[in-house]
């Protein structure tokens, strides 16, 4: 009886697993390979997932680098279109008082003409003349400018044709006669020459043909 406990004792202290030999079983599953992969976490995934941040943030910066450049050149095109608004009108700020004093210079060359035909008073003559002068002096220092008409080409941009007249001293559609002198101010036409322009003279044949 005693012999069969104690065979019983040693089977069930080698069935009984003792817990160095737990301890070195968890050390194995640890160890071996195939269990890594299920315990300890791949760095793949988060390595790609970095990337992708990456290059959406390039990206974003790429494209906030392109607005920025666009904005700046939409405001270099905004300060060149206001630097070319002021400049046009400190040119042609004084356009209107210009205008009104043509009207000026008018009249003394009316006057100039009428005195040299009558020639009764040269004192007079000679004072409007210089006040012409002085008044044309003003106008050169403001850059306004009288409009080449005679003898010119008709064009209808400087010219205003008042009538034709037949000749055949000058070629066809050209200036004969200023009635009216035209203005420049700088490059602007402020006051439009009144001429009268030529045309050919018709032959008799050509009148009747008319008719």
């Amino acid at each position: 009886m005693v012999l069969k406990q104690t065979k019983k004792g040693k089977e069930k202290k080698q069935s009984d697993p003792s817990p160095d030999g737990a301890e070195n079983q968890k050390d194995n599953k640890i160890n071996d390979p195939e269990n890594q992969g299920d315990q300890i976490p791949s760095d793949e995934g988060e390595t790609k997932e970095t990337a992708n941040e990456t290059q959406d943030l390039e990206a974003q910066l790429t494209a906030e680098k392109e607005k920025l450049l666009r904005v700046s050149a939409e405001f270099e095109n905004y300060k060149k279109r206001k630097q070319r608004e002021t400049d046009d009108f400190k040119k042609f700020a004084n356009e209107n008082i210009f205008k009104r004093m043509l009207t000026v210079v008018d009249n003394l060359e009316r006057a100039i003409s009428s005195a040299e035909d009558s020639a009764d008073d040269t004192s007079l003559l000679e004072g409007v003349k210089l006040t012409h002068k002085d008044i044309l002096n003003l106008f050169e220092a403001f850059s306004v400018t009288q409009v080449e008409a005679e003898n010119q080409p008709f064009d209808p941009n400087f010219h205003q044709a008042v009538t034709q007249e037949e000749t055949d001293e000058v070629p066809e559609n050209t200036v004969t006669t200023v009635l009216q002198k035209g203005y420049l101010l700088h490059d602007r036409l402020i006051r439009p020459a009144m001429v009268v322009v030529s045309k050919k003279v018709q032959k008799e044949t050509e009148k009747s043909e008319e008719k």
